[in-house]
């Protein structure tokens, strides 16, 4: 499925002037009803992202991270049941779970003496029974359910769709009779870096002939797309050939994409048909 560049900044614009809470989301399906859930969420996703890569340093400079602490210290005092850190979260327009992050990083450090490592910050963010003080693991629990975007539920739900998706490309590539290497495949004959799947008989698509596919199961918006070309797909272009790379959600029309873009690049995998 495509999606015009016009609905697509439609979309976005929308998204500029909301929170990325879920009655947002809901917002977002009543606005734009011929859209697919799994569609708006994705783009919903991708777009706060980019919000929260150009605000991430002002969150984590030591001032910023001193008062949050010293916000939610105050918070629980008065009320140890209300959501503290999610409403100030909210209030700052800061991810949950950074927010949750940030102020389990600063209590551990303040309880230990030491900055505590990443394993374990993860570790208690995933398992917040974990976390010595009850009061800051209930408000970190409620930062990761109702966090959209971020944190270790919404890692666990991306992981899921996206092992769902390569099932699904791994059945069409069956039930057309393609013969093909997977993943796992290829890195027990030896390869560091592979697509997910490499065909052993070329295919053409859109007339081009394709050796290997990768599956993204999001939005594919042109800034991601670059990230993928510049991170996996013109590494996989210099070792395998030609490829196509498979957005299962969604992806925008007509990509501004580099003049160096290499000649049998598709960006989608509709009908398949033998090359000759």
């Amino acid at each position: 499925m495509k999606l015009s560049k016009a609905q697509y900044d439609e979309i976005a614009q929308f998204l500029g002037h909301v929170q990325p809470t879920r009655q947002s989301l809901r917002k977002l399906k009543e606005r734009f009803p011929s859209q697919s859930q799994s569609t708006l969420l994705s783009i919903f996703s991708q777009e706060y992202q980019k919000q929260i890569k150009r605000t991430h340093a002002k969150h984590h400079t030591a001032e910023a991270i001193e008062t949050y602490y010293q916000r939610y210290l105050s918070g629980v005092m008065k009320n140890a049941a209300a959501p503290v850190l999610l409403e100030l979260a909210n209030e700052v327009d800061f991810a949950p779970s950074l927010m949750a992050r940030i102020v389990l990083e600063r209590f551990l450090q303040e309880q230990e003496g030491t900055i505590p490592s990443k394993t374990l910050i993860n570790s208690m963010l995933r398992d917040p029974s974990q976390i010595p003080d009850g009061v800051l693991a209930n408000q970190i629990y409620q930062c990761t359910v109702n966090d959209c975007c971020y944190g270790p539920l919404v890692d666990c739900i991306k992981h899921a769709i996206g092992h769902e998706h390569e099932v699904l490309l791994r059945e069409m590539l069956l039930e057309k009779n393609l013969s093909f290497l997977a993943e796992e495949q290829l890195r027990a004959k030896g390869y560091d870096k592979t697509p997910d799947f490499i065909l052993e008989v070329p295919v053409a698509v859109e007339g081009h002939i394709i050796h290997w596919i990768e599956s993204k199961a999001s939005f594919g918006d042109e800034c991601s797309h670059q990230a993928y070309l510049h991170d996996q797909f013109w590494s996989y272009w210099n070792r395998y050939c030609y490829v196509t790379g498979d957005y299962h959600i969604v992806q925008i029309e007509l990509f501004q994409l580099p003049h160096t873009l290499p000649q049998g690049f598709s960006s989608n995998f509709p009908g398949i048909s033998h090359s000759d």
